[in-house]
This record gives C-alpha cells, sequence and structure tokens, in this order.
C-alpha cells in the first residue's frame, strides 16, 4: 500500500501504481483540511445563495435554483445522467490510476467532499473492485465527465465493474468485495465528475510506455549499427557536447557503451570504403534524444496535473469562499499528451527505416537479401518490413495534433474544449504500433549480427541476442511469422529488451 501526501506525489510513484496495480490511499494529514472544506460546502447546501454546483443545476442549467431537500437527489442524477460513455473498457491499469488521480485531486481539501467519499475510492483500490469506464465520451474540459460519471456511478452502486477478473454489476462487485454503495451529498457529485484525471492516467500511461519504448530503442538501434557494419564515430561525446542538448548527449552515451567490445565494430574501423552511414545509422541521438526531451517536458507538465486540484466550483477554506474556475479544462494535457505522440512517432520513423536499411542487400554492406539465408525461394523478413512502414505511417497519422481541435458543447457554455481525451488515449495504440516496430528491428538485426559470425557484438548485445534467441530461433528458412513478432513486440513493451541491454536513462 503506497502512503499518499496529496501536492507531492512523483512520477515514479505513479508508475508504480500503473504498472504494478499497486493500491494507494492518502495520508491521515489530508483528512482535516478536507473535512473542512466539506463542511463549508454543507452550511453552503443548507444557505439560501445560490452556489454553482451545490444549490443550482450544471452547465447551462446553472441559474435553476435546487432546494436543500434536494441536493443528494440532484448529486445521484448528475452521475447517472453523465454516464453516457461509449466504446471498448478503458484498461484496468489505467483505469486503477485515473482512481489514484481523483484521490491526489481531491485530497487537497478545496473539492468539498467528505472524507468518506475518500475511503470509498480506497477501498475499492485495495480489494480489487474496478469501475468499467468507457474509453469515449469525454472531450477534456469541464473535465472528463463521461468517464469520470462511470468510476463515480460504481462508487455508488450504478453501472459495472469487475471483481477478481469477472464484469458484473456494481452493485454486486462491492457487496462480494465486502463494500456498500454511498449516497453523495451537497457537491459531491460534481466533484467526482470535473477534473481531468481520465486524460490524466492515460497520458502518463502514454508517457511510461514511450520512456520505456525510447530506452529500448537504443538497444535495438546499437544492434542494428552493427549488424549493418556501422561507424560508431557519430556517437563521441565531443560530437555531442558541442550541440548541448541532454537528451542527444544521453543517447550517444548510452550507444557508446552498449556497443563497447564489439568485434563487429573493431573489424572494419580500418579500410572501410563506406564514408558516412545514412541517418537512421547516423543520426539516432539527435533525433531520439530530442524525443527523450520532449518527453521529459511532457513529464513535467503530467507530474504537476496529476497533484492538481482540477474540479470545480473550489472551495477555497482559508478565505471562506467557495468560487467557480476554469481548472477542468485539459489544455495542459492536450499539450503534453500531443507531445508525447511526436515523440512516439518520431522514435519509430527512424526505427523503421533501419528495418528497411537491414532488408536492402544495396545498402546493409553484406547482409544477404531480406536477411534470409535462400533468397529467392525465400522472402525473409519481407513483409515484417512492410508491416513496420504500415504502422509507422499509421503513427504519423496518429501523430496529428489534438488540442487544436475544439468544438462547442453544452449550448455553447463550454465553447472551447481541449481534447485532451482524444490526444492521450491515442498513446495507447501509438506505443503499441512502436513495440512492433521495434520488434521486427530486434528480430532482423539478430539476424543480421549473426550473419557477421564468427564475429560477435558487444557483450551487453549479446544479452539481448540470449533474451531473443530463448524464445525466437532464427529464420533459417520462411515460416509463419507473426507470432515471432508478437512475442518480440510483448519483450519490447514489458521493458525485458531494456533491462537486458542494462538501459536506463534518468528522466
Amino acid at each position: 500500500m503506497i502512503q499518499m501526501v496529496p501536492g507531492t506525489v512523483t512520477l515514479s510513484t505513479l508508475e508504480d501504481i500503473y504498472r504494478n496495480l499497486t493500491p494507494a490511499k492518502l495520508d491521515a494529514s489530508a483528512r482535516e483540511p478536507v473535512e473542512a472544506a466539506a463542511q463549508m460546502v454543507a452550511e453552503a447546501a443548507a444557505g439560501e445563495d445560490a452556489v454553482y454546483g451545490i444549490n443550482t443545476g450544471f452547465g447551462k442549467l446553472a441559474s435553476t435554483k435546487i432546494a436543500p431537500e434536494d441536493t443528494a437527489t440532484l448529486q445521484r442524477n448528475l452521475i447517472l445522467s453523465h454516464c453516457c460513455g461509449v466504446g471498448e473498457a478503458l484498461p484496468e491499469d489505467k483505469t486503477r490510476l485515473m482512481m489514484t488521480l481523483k484521490l491526489l485531486s481531491m485530497g487537497r481539501g478545496a473539492s468539498g467532499v467528505r472524507w468518506l467519499v475518500i475511503e470509498q475510492i480506497e477501498q475499492m483500490l485495495e480489494r480489487g473492485v474496478v469501475p468499467v469506464i468507457p474509453s469515449q465520451g469525454s472531450v477534456g474540459a469541464s473535465g472528463d465527465l463521461a468517464p469520470l460519471a462511470h468510476m463515480a456511478a460504481a462508487m455508488i452502486g450504478a453501472g459495472e465493474a469487475t471483481y477478481e477478473g469477472t464484469r458484473m454489476s456494481s452493485a454486486e462487485a462491492l457487496t462480494k468485495a465486502g463494500l456498500e454503495p454511498i449516497v453523495l451529498g451537497p457537491k459531491e457529485g460534481l466533484g467526482l465528475i470535473n477534473g481531468t484525471q481520465f486524460s490524466t492516467a492515460c497520458a502518463l500511461a502514454g508517457l511510461f510506455d514511450a520512456w520505456r519504448m525510447a530506452e529500448t530503442s537504443m538497444a535495438i538501434a546499437s544492434l542494428t549499427t552493427d549488424a549493418i557494419m556501422g561507424s560508431t564515430a557519430p556517437l563521441i561525446a565531443d560530437i555531442h557536447t558541442l550541440r548541448g542538448h541532454a537528451g542527444q548527449t544521453d543517447v550517444a552515451r548510452e550507444m557508446r557503451e552498449l556497443m563497447d567490445g564489439s568485434e563487429i565494430r573493431e573489424s572494419h574501423r580500418e579500410d572501410d570504403t563506406r564514408v558516412q552511414d545514412p541517418y537512421c545509422i547516423r543520426c539516432q541521438p539527435q533525433v531520439v534524444g530530442a524525443a527523450l526531451d520532449v518527453l521529459r517536458m511532457a513529464a513535467k507538465t503530467l507530474e504537476i496535473e496529476a497533484n492538481a486540484v482540477t474540479d470545480n466550483p473550489l472551495v477555497l477554506v482559508d478565505e471562506g469562499r467557495i468560487v467557480s474556475g476554469g481548472n477542468f479544462h485539459a489544455e495542459y494535457v492536450g499539450f503534453a499528451a500531443d507531445q508525447i505522440a511526436l515523440a512516439v512517432a518520431e522514435i519509430g520513423a527512424i526505427a523503421q527505416r533501419r528495418v528497411a536499411l537491414m532488408v536492402d542487400p544495396t545498402l546493409s554492406h553484406d547482409l544477404p537479401p531480406f536477411l534470409t539465408p535462400d533468397p529467392g525461394l525465400n522472402s525473409g523478413f519481407m513483409i515484417a518490413e512492410v508491416t513496420t512502414a504500415a504502422l509507422m505511417s499509421e503513427n504519423k497519422h496518429l501523430a496529428n495534433p489534438c488540442v487544436t481541435d475544439s468544438t462547442p458543447t453544452s449550448a455553447n457554455q463550454e465553447d472551447h474544449v481541449s481534447m485532451a481525451a482524444h490526444g492521450a488515449l491515442r498513446l495507447g495504440r501509438m506505443n503499441a504500433n512502436l513495440s512492433v516496430i521495434l520488434g521486427v528491428e530486434m528480430l532482423c538485426a539478430a539476424q543480421g549480427v549473426e550473419a557477421r559470425a564468427p564475429l560477435q557484438t558487444s557483450a551487453r548485445l549479446q544479452d539481448v541476442l540470449g533474451l531473443l534467441r530463448a524464445e525466437i530461433p532464427a529464420l533459417a528458412e520462411d515460416r509463419y511469422l507473426a507470432p515471432d513478432i508478437e512475442t518480440a513486440s510483448a519483450m519490447v513493451r514489458a521493458g525485458r529488451v531494456a533491462d537486458a541491454a542494462g538501459v536506463k536513462v534518468t528522466a
């Protein structure tokens, strides 16, 4: 169980929660400010003055006053009416991360919910009650209303949830876990569904996976460099120091160390007729290094957002005021998601060119055509390369910015939206595509390096070969390749390749 102090949680903690499904709860120090804000809301709900979201309708209906005896019904109706999500259910790891982010936001003591609302989420995380969250339906302003409404519905016994891997009604899931539905008080429904937690969770997952892909690409690109007997001269430290970008310097250093001791490299330092390698070999530090720095910028934004209060209205206890604002607008998340998408697309674009390089006998420095020992009778990796081209192109399309695509909603009350949910959700598909591109590159690079025998690559890259060959044999003659591609891409996604190579770049 992870204890979280709102406002201080790091990305490494959030990645632990995402990857390992580690339950999390708020530190007890958060309780007093949470309850103080809830008391202010209770007083406002009983008062005569109209306070948005507490004793009024919502959105365009904000001018409609609600009687004190109807505030509980108002909040329940809000949740049920906003459960309009469609599409595939969000995976459990992202859903649990979203729930954790909602804890962090409400735990700052400005949302006006009671502590029992926080306890309900904590208990659901601990006991494995996971709301079924349809992945489509948010425009990323006024918060991720539909996805968060489905989360809130599970808390009150409506909608669906999974428990011990089985999908069922949330009421049944709560019962099986020894929990009871809660009844929402004033503002609590609004506090649950206003916010950027769906978009932020998906963007964080995209960031964590993209960073892993970037690290993996350094190991696989190094293997490819040996496969085509490329030069390591473009990796020397002085080149990158002269430019000064941190990411570029990091990638060059890591690749130098990965290739240190390679017999293949030493064999062609002298008398090589080639003057320069193609950009996909020579400029890996400049391209993936730039992607690293873009990911670092996105990471800073998302760490702030993960700790932020993003619902509305906000309860300012020290000032004794409840005020309306716009923190639910997910523009920051939308920009970060677009940055991550660009980085993912470019890591894949340069990797795909390396695959194309290796299968082309005019460019691969005497490797057999399409990396098959018997070309003609066998096609080798010919169509695997085509698959990488298809996925690279798909990622280019998906990388088009989402944050610039606004559309008015809610009778023009919400007339500019961020589309952060679109931008963040697509990152899962893009990273999956990238894992295949890198997986195919690894298959090709391994085949190429082994063609250089008896010369061997470096010790660290031999560890990558060992990992691969433990599960996928070399391609001696054509076979059904789809399972090999899936196995290789699964290794990439799980971080096994980067771990085998010992690649770990500080974020």
